[in-house]
């Protein structure tokens, strides 16, 4: 099921101990915007997909974030967001992980709510080893097991 949030107010993130962003929704538009973003237009068909995810995040923050509290200059003192201020705080690994994580896969992802998932034939289950012992043939026609002592 696809849960729709109709609102479009803002919201906020934690990316780190006292770092906090107030994000726009992300939209479709917001995502058609940053696609259509001057830097990602500019990176050379060689670039990498790290390079790609890197200008794409950016691209997606300089138009997604709105405020945010815990960012500060050399001296400590609180800086207003910025465009320029946005690209250097997501050049700090731990910040890119968690946007990415929080914001940006949130979009991208559409999680289906299911109660059980059956393992991939090319997923993180192929291979796996089952943890239970076959069933003794004598037992699976419906001979009683011993069980624990009842009080």
């Amino acid at each position: 099921m696809i849960r729709l949030n109709l609102t479009a107010s803002p919201s906020w993130l934690t990316l780190a101990p006292g770092l906090r962003l107030q994000v726009a929704p992300l939209t479709t538009a917001l995502m058609v915007s940053a696609r259509a973003d001057p830097a990602i237009e500019a990176l050379p068909e060689t670039a990498t997909q790290e390079e790609l995810a890197l200008a794409m995040a950016k691209a997606v923050a300089r138009r997604a974030v709105l405020d945010w509290e815990g960012v500060g200059d050399d001296a400590g003192n609180a800086v207003p967001v910025s465009p320029e201020g946005i690209d250097a705080l997501l050049e700090i690994w731990p910040v890119f992980e968690a946007f990415q994580t929080q914001y940006v896969a949130k979009g991208l992802i559409l999680d289906a709510e299911k109660n059980v998932s059956a393992p991939l034939p090319n997923g993180p289950s192929v291979g796996a080893t089952a943890t239970a012992r076959p069933v003794h043939p004598a037992r699976a026609a419906g001979a009683s097991a011993s069980t624990a002592q009842q009080d």
